[in-house]
């Protein structure tokens, strides 16, 4: 029994602080990117709406019959 090898325990060490900074910059611009393209796609959906109201393509009033 001299010569039986020894078998390592996975100690947990706690979280790293590194990483999670890491996560959390990464997330926070990855959703931030994500809500600033949904921003930007109402943007342009309002302008073009009111573009087609100014050219009187489009109205807002319904018409009588």
């Amino acid at each position: 029994m001299a010569n039986v090898p020894k078998i390592g325990k996975a100690v947990y060490k706690g979280p790293s602080v590194v990483k999670e900074i890491i996560y959390g910059i990464t997330l926070g611009l990855a959703v931030g990117g994500l809500w600033k393209m949904h921003h930007w796609n109402n943007q342009r959906r309002t302008k073009e709406f009111y573009d087609l109201l100014e050219k009187g393509e489009i109205s807002v009033v319904v018409e009588d019959e």
